[in-house]
């Protein structure tokens, strides 16, 4: 067997799945893969750089990998990424004991430096590094979107759509290895195949992935509210194996700050679109992020947001600080806000959340909803429902009693308690029957 290979993967979603195929090819190419860096002969680091502290937690990251290389117990490191594709050159220099660099996607450069060769025909195949049951499935790459604090395209690139042929192929792969829940991802799954088919077809694409046997549920993230398109709308609403969940991050609500992000889309149109999704897909949760301490954002508009979230009261919400990012068009604007203010302006943002998301978890008790069981940790098994994203948004949990329950499999629980974030359950009448 050749020199053990172990890969740290750092940032988003997207990432999970590029090293989830990178390290489908180490295994084809019988290249040993290891979970813990201290038992690997090489490192490879697959990075972010998306904001201040993604680069601050990349580069400690690869200071970490080069004191190990120092002490003799790693041999090599490869460092690959959005870190690297935005900053190669000044890494070479600042860290020259990195024995190579390469950007994003390069998985056809990474093999050849481990001795392999890339299995292009494969490419659809991962080794999955969430529980099988559910899997990212990553439509698209790169974005179209002029946002002014996004650095997305520098190291992304432009919009890039996926052949569907290849991604119902991924998917079928997916399902065979006991994948029940696709979550689809991308820079804006909304942009998929105008690329490719002359028009979106983000509709058509879940339609064709609904057909495949062992999918259960499909769930969609990173919508971009402008040109929401219609037919998506219907598609989630009849689709049974469509969650009734939308992520979609708006960012801002106030008209001067939207206009200065280059979002693309009003208040106005923002507010039509959230009211659309309710009145049309009854029961649809909707999630979004917003950043907080943007140059132009000052008390008023910060108090605009804070009135926004209170009057359409969103299922959940993430909040982040403005981070200042070179080459990006915000970049002239500087950064007046505090790192303090920031701070609490996020705080003020997230406390406002959690008594609306009480209130809304509330209204869930003694409802039945069907449950996708995830692990068992302690005394609790905990699962999803339809409304619960995996990795950013809250769970159900289950007292573990008498119960033996299947991880990976469907339940029918009932809602017996809450709190700010989780609700609390019990299995139905009927799976205590079938049990």
């Amino acid at each position: 067997m050749k020199d053990k290979v172990s890969v740290i993967t750092l940032g988003c979603s997207k990432n999970t799945v590029d090293s989830e195929r990178l390290m489908k090819q180490i295994q084809l190419n019988k290249i040993g893969l290891v979970d813990d860096p201290g038992d690997a002969d090489t490192i490879i680091i697959n990075t972010c750089g998306f904001i201040e502290a993604a680069k601050e937690e990349s580069v400690n990251t690869i200071l970490q990998a080069v004191a190990m290389k120092k002490n003799g117990s790693v041999k090599k490191i490869i460092v690959a990424g959005c870190l690297s594709e935005r900053y190669k050159d000044d890494l070479q220099k600042e860290i020259p004991e990195v024995d190579i660099y390469f950007g994003t996607e390069n998985y056809d450069g990474i093999i050849k430096e481990l001795g392999g060769n890339l299995k292009k025909e494969l490419l659809g195949e991962r080794l999955l590094t969430t529980p099988s049951h559910t899997a990212y499935l990553k439509i698209s790459e790169g974005c179209d979107h002029p946002c002014s604090f996004c650095a997305i395209p520098l190291m992304r690139g432009l919009h890039k759509s996926k052949p569907m042929e290849e991604l119902i192929s991924e998917a079928e792969f997916l399902a065979a290895n006991n994948t029940k829940e696709l979550v689809i991802i991308a820079q804006d799954t909304t942009d998929y195949g105008k690329d490719l088919y002359g028009k979106k077809s983000i509709s058509k694409l879940l339609r064709k992935l609904s057909e495949i046997n062992g999918i259960e549920w499909i769930r969609l993230m990173y919508a971009y509210p402008s040109n929401f398109p219609d037919d998506l709308i219907d598609e989630i609403k009849n689709n049974p194996k469509v969650c009734k969940y939308v992520d979609i991050p708006l960012q801002h609500i106030s008209d001067d700050v939207l206009k200065s992000m280059r979002r693309g889309v009003t208040a106005k149109r923002t507010k039509e679109l959230l009211l659309k999704l309710r009145a049309e897909i009854p029961g649809i949760t909707l999630r979004t992020t917003f950043i907080v301490g943007y140059p132009n954002e000052t008390v008023k508009e910060f108090k605009e947001l804070c009135d926004f979230i209170s009057e359409v009261k969103f299922d959940r919400i993430g909040a982040f600080t403005y981070s200042i990012e070179e080459n990006t068009s915000s970049y002239i604007l500087g950064d007046p806000v505090s790192v303090k203010e920031k701070e609490r302006r996020k705080n003020v943002l997230m406390e406002l959340q959690k008594d609306i998301s009480l209130q809304i978890n509330e209204s869930f008790a003694g409802k039945k909803l069907k449950v996708l069981m995830e692990s068992l940790d302690g005394d609790y098994y905990i699962g999803r429902s339809y409304r619960d994203a995996p990795e950013v948004d809250g769970e159900i949990l289950i007292k573990k009693e008498n119960n033996k329950l299947i991880i990976g499999r469907f339940y029918d629980v009932e809602i017996v308690e809450f709190d700010e974030y989780d609700l609390y359950g019990s299995l139905s009448q009927k799976e205590r029957k079938r049990k």
